[in-house]
């Protein structure tokens, strides 16, 4: 999910760009995504049609450029879909993964994940909830539940705040309504992608 929707995002766009960009995410520590995988699984999701690779001839170097293929966008948006909807107390990668990605989807499909996911987790934090008989678990399992829910019910009060802001337009979840700083190395490559799409005849 993260490599076909940073390939979504910033298209056409080199590998380099790519490694840059989801580990200035923090991938390699929450989401498990050692930097060293990240170019193989661009060449992998090439081989499964869900990208396309331009070898690109720029300023004298050879350079790889990758854009996301229709399949790769079917597939991309059924796993934020459900990173978005699935509920885990105990994992959240899928959904930190796909709120990241949120710019791609259109406001409204999100709004309706946000909301099947808030009434998900309020089945979760109901059934946590439950008080477990005194012999239902050791009591170090049972203080491992009430993590979990005290981490359920944070999230589902954020993830109600997080409605209501998106509700109100107060969330803007165009990506264009941000402005990065003017260190930020997203400047340098919106003008590599300007570079690459002529390059490309685009």
């Amino acid at each position: 999910m993260l490599l076909l929707g940073a390939v979504a995002l910033f298209e056409p766009v080199n590998g380099y760009q790519i490694r840059r960009e989801l580990l200035s995410w923090s991938v390699d520590d929450w989401a498990n995504l050692n930097p060293g995988s990240i170019y193989n699984g661009l060449a992998t999701l090439t081989r499964q049609g869900q990208l396309v690779r331009h070898d690109l001839a720029d300023g004298g170097r050879d350079v790889a450029v990758y854009e996301i293929s229709d399949e790769g966008r079917l597939e991309l948006e059924r796993l934020v879909t459900a990173g978005l909807e699935e509920v885990s107390v105990a994992d959240r990668k899928g959904f930190s993964a796909a709120f990241g990605l949120l710019p791609l989807v259109p406001p409204d499909r999100a709004l309706r994940s946000l909301v099947r996911r808030r009434v998900a987790l309020e089945e979760v934090v109901a059934r946590l909830a439950q008080p477990p008989g005194p012999d239902a678990a050791p009591p170090h399992a049972l203080r491992g539940v009430m993590l979990w829910l005290d981490l359920a019910v944070a999230e589902l009060a954020w993830l109600r705040e997080t409605i209501e802001e998106m509700r109100a337009g107060r969330l803007q979840l165009d990506a264009t309504t941000w402005t990065p700083p003017a260190d930020d190395p997203g400047w340098q490559m919106n003008a590599d992608r300007e570079r690459y799409r002529a390059l490309l005849g685009r």
